[in-house]
């Protein structure tokens, strides 16, 4: 050719973005199926009798990480909404210019989503092939990686977004500063949250006492046993952080809202001591005594937090809000119209209030596959109700804000009386 060949840019011999996507999401499903094939093969490699047993042992360690994975994911999905519908939350929980974006949220919980799982087929692999040591090291490496991913203090990983999630954590703790939105309403997800915590002490204290590994444990008088008294006091935790923060509120504020609010948090306390008593009183004692009173404060807390969710957290209080859309309304930025969606959230938040029971329920936790269906089912319902508290919160601020403009427009007698900026 007589013209010159043209070098080629670096940008055209750089693949589409499409087709980087497409290339990852092949690497993803080659992995997952890798993973379930080799978790599957080590599995079948057991003996029958020792098999349950393990399972169970595998499923405590990584359950809890995989439905705090499951939890991003959820977070994730709910700030992409919220900015598709233009709620300003970063406003809302008063975050800084550098917080976190969905798609950031996206990217932590696909390199959780890998992470996890490949530790656990680890697990099982070196488990069934007879690396005992090996397989014991792979929950407490997981483990210690996830700690200090959260307490690097270097400016990686998202320093300034780690730090702000470890100082919420630390003020829900020690409720000893007025509360803000980010507060309770991490609090609150913590709730849902408690039988997470409760497998997580349970893991934590079988790598201290180098339990990993081993069916010994499963012993009911064991220390890490499901018997153990520490069940029900991480069990209760969250719903204790959650009561101090309403009396700090009410010290604030003066409001009895806030001790009405501590007194549902409060009605938790009963069912869960009262199912951990199953394992410390007679048979006889318990069906007659102790399980009617655990029924009785089950349905009592549930009903209480469903009426609490409806009324305070929704403002969705005899139902005005759905009937409003029949005609156009100022509110409701997310899901503006769509009277289906309200009923159906309504409906299934009560059901899954009354499943509260299998979550916090001490002497139910042998169906663990059940508990863990109800706790990822508990975890859809928050997700849910993320929705209707921050749009109730983000409504709220814009009332404020337009009766605030409405107070500052002068009105037309003073208008009149001022000569100023009229001519005469």
């Amino acid at each position: 050719m007589k013209g010159g060949v043209t070098p080629l840019s670096s940008a055209a011999i750089m693949p589409s973005p499409l087709l980087l996507w497409r290339f990852k999401v092949l690497l993803f499903f080659i992995w997952g199926f890798s993973c379930c094939k080799i978790g599957w093969d080590s599995v079948m490699r057991m003996s029958a009798d020792l098999r349950d047993l393990f399972l169970y042992e595998a499923f405590l360690y990584y359950n809890p990480l995989l439905l705090v994975t499951m939890m991003v994911w959820l977070w994730g999905i709910n700030l992409w909404v919220f900015a598709q519908a233009n709620v300003g939350y970063a406003k809302i929980f008063d975050l800084d210019q550098s917080h976190l974006t969905h798609r950031e949220i996206w990217k932590c919980a696909t390199w959780m989503t890998i992470v996890v799982p490949t530790s656990m087929t680890a697990y099982l692999y070196l488990y069934s092939h007879g690396e005992v040591s090996l397989a014991a090291s792979q929950p407490v490496l997981l483990y210690t990686a996830v700690a200090m991913t959260l307490i690097f203090p270097f400016d990686i990983f998202y320093l300034s977004s780690r730090f702000f999630l470890l100082r919420t954590i630390w003020r829900i703790m020690f409720p000893l500063q007025a509360i803000s939105f980010a507060d309770f309403f991490l609090a609150d997800i913590f709730t849902s949250m408690s039988k997470v915590f409760s497998d997580l002490e349970r893991s934590v204290c079988r790598m201290v006492h180098r339990q990993v590994a081993t069916i010994a444990w499963f012993e009911a008088d064991s220390v890490c046993g499901s018997h153990a008294v520490a069940i029900p006091i991480v069990l209760v935790l969250p719903y204790i952080f959650r009561l101090f923060q309403c009396l700090r509120q009410y010290k604030d504020t003066r409001e009895k809202t806030a001790l009405l609010n501590a007194l549902k948090y409060s009605t938790a306390v009963p069912v869960i001591f009262l199912s951990a008593l199953k394992y410390h009183v007679f048979p006889e004692k318990w069906t007659n005594i102790y399980r009617p009173l655990w029924l009785l404060s089950s349905v009592l807390n549930s009903l209480y937090s469903f009426y609490w969710d409806i009324t305070r957290d929704w403002d969705l209080s005899c139902f005005t809000r759905i009937f409003k859309f029949s005609k156009p309304h100022i509110l409701s930025h997310i899901l503006y119209g769509r009277k289906w969606v309200y009923f159906w959230v309504i409906g299934s938040n009560l059901i899954l209030r009354c499943t509260w029971t299998y979550k916090l329920s001490a002497h139910l936790r042998h169906n663990y596959l059940t508990v863990f269906t109800i706790t990822a089912l508990e975890m859809l319902r928050r997700f849910q109700w993320v929705f209707f508290r921050v749009e109730n919160e983000w409504n709220k601020m814009n009332k404020s804000n337009i009766q605030l403009a409405m107070m500052d427009l002068p009105k037309e007698e003073d208008k009149l009386l001022n000569p100023n900026g009229h001519s005469v």
